[in-house]
């Protein structure tokens, strides 16, 4: 008996010892595990710009640097109806209120670039096409009315000016070295929520969407070939930063793909390289100095390359050419495939037409293009879209302020189609005789009175001291004719 007790407590004794080593064991432990696991960096981005193997990326620099740079802008508009400034309220006078209520002016917002320290800033021109006033908001809250310089619709980008020095402005990137999955900030004011900062990736180049107006009557012929990228972009972003880790910027943020309006994981921006040379062409000439090939062409795929015997999957296949143009005259004809502008390959229409975009009419530009699977090199010298090299001027556009209109010349081509022999095509209208009479954007007025109108001078000539009723002939640019009267 004496021995059983001695055995348990023997038993005991090594239990309680080993149980007791055991937990000062384990008191120290748990300290050494979660200390190593706070240590873990929780990500390692690997071959990304700006960071390396054994740091995260850091987009704090990029956002200080970029925030200071993009503004706010804010647009007002006419009071655009066939009321004028005024509107009927029936309910007014139901209830013996008999005084007409003004209308406040409309107005929208976007941002903006400042791209020198003296004050230009880059937008879209979506952002403010039409508008009476823009007004620009810096990130310090300075606030300037801003003249716009010049837009171009076919790029849908916009060059505005404020009267201030030493801005802080943001240099420019190179979009050719941005690299789908690279990761990039957008910078903005969406919703009206100023100096706001976005992250996310470059997921695809050189995208055409189908966002700008084709309008060859208006010499509308868009360029898209935008960066497409998961930063969220909201309404207000238009015309923002799109910005690498080093605080460059590479594009002009321009549009979502949305079915609701609000972001769904897709926006594109305007490479910073296109947007270069409009704002150079914009301060030079006023007037964007669009380059030509002259040809007709869309993208290879693999059912048009079976079908016309081709050979390699790669390239923009020529469909048609224009007569006199560029390409007819370096020698390219119908069925080759374009692979190379200037040792640049070119894939599809979007990534030919940005480079074509950089140039200028009379450069001379060099081109690979395969003909019966045979490699050619030709060199062709640009030009533009009235099939010469001279430098296109800036429409001069005058505003009658009775009429409410901008005018513009009416060239020959269109003349010929419409099968007319003189007009002047109203270029925009705000509140005045025009749009109370109906008439509508894009009518060319032939006769005032029955006079022959070619310019704004004749108009003026026409209409000076009038008194009475006004008689307006004219056609529309689908070739309906139209007749319309007012009193001056």
């Amino acid at each position: 008996m004496m021995k059983k007790i001695v055995s348990v407590f023997v038993i005991a004794s090594i239990g309680g010892i080993t149980a007791l080593g055991l937990n000062h064991l384990f008191e120290d432990q748990p300290a050494k595990v979660f200390s190593q696991l706070a240590y873990q960096p929780p990500v390692k981005y690997v071959n990304m710009p700006g960071a390396t193997t054994e740091t995260s990326v850091d987009f704090i620099s990029a956002a200080e640097m970029s925030v200071h740079s993009v503004v706010h802008v804010k647009t007002t508009y006419g009071l655009q109806s066939n009321q004028g400034q005024y509107f009927y309220d029936p309910f007014r006078d139901f209830f013996g209120q008999h005084a007409p209520q003004q209308r406040e002016a409309p107005t929208a917002s976007g941002s903006g670039v400042i791209i020198s320290q003296d004050g230009y800033i880059v937008t879209n021109n979506h952002v403010v096409d039409g508008a009476e006033k823009v007004e620009v908001t810096l990130n310090d809250k300075r606030s300037y009315i801003a003249e716009v310089i010049g837009k171009d619709p076919t790029t849908d980008l916009a060059l505005l000016k404020i009267k201030e020095n030493n801005l802080s402005f943001m240099n420019y990137g190179n979009s050719d070295n941005v690299k789908v999955g690279e990761w990039v900030l957008a910078v903005g004011n969406p919703f009206n929520l100023t100096s706001t900062v976005t992250a996310g990736i470059i997921s695809a180049k050189a995208r055409n969407i189908n966002l700008l107006n084709s309008d060859l009557s208006k010499g509308l012929n868009p360029v898209e070939s935008f960066l497409q990228t998961d930063a969220a972009v909201n309404p207000g972003n238009s015309g923002g930063a799109l910005v690498n880790t080093k605080g460059e910027l590479i594009g002009i943020n321009s549009a979502i793909a949305s079915t609701t309006g609000s972001y769904s994981g897709y926006s594109f921006a305007i490479p910073v390289n296109m947007a270069r040379k409009v704002v150079a062409d914009l301060l030079e000439y006023g007037e964007v100095q669009r380059a030509f090939i002259g040809v007709s062409i869309i993208d290879l795929d693999a059912k048009l390359a079976q079908e016309k015997s081709i050979n390699e999957i790669k390239g923009v296949y020529v469909k048609g050419l224009t007569a006199g143009g560029a390409g007819e005259e370096a020698g390219i004809k119908d069925g080759d495939v374009i692979t190379k502008i200037d040792d640049v390959n070119v894939n599809n229409v979007p990534e030919l037409q940005e480079q074509i975009s950089r140039h200028r009419p009379g450069d001379k530009v060099n081109l690979a293009i395969k003909r019966n699977n045979q490699e050619k090199l030709l060199t062709l010298v640009l030009k533009n879209k009235n099939g010469n090299t001279d430098v296109v001027e800036k429409p001069k556009i005058e505003v009658v302020s009775a009429l409410g209109a901008s005018f513009e010349p009416i060239n020959a081509t269109d003349m010929k189609k419409l099968g007319i022999e003189n007009g002047l095509r109203i270029n925009k209208l705000s509140a005045g005789k025009l749009l109370s009479a109906g008439i509508k954007e894009g009518f060319i007025i032939t006769n005032v009175d029955k006079k022959k109108i070619s310019s704004m001078e004749d108009i003026k000539a026409t209409l000076e001291n009038k008194k009475g009723g006004v008689l307006i002939e004219g056609v529309y640019p689908n070739g309906m004719r139209a007749y319309y009267g007012f009193g001056m």
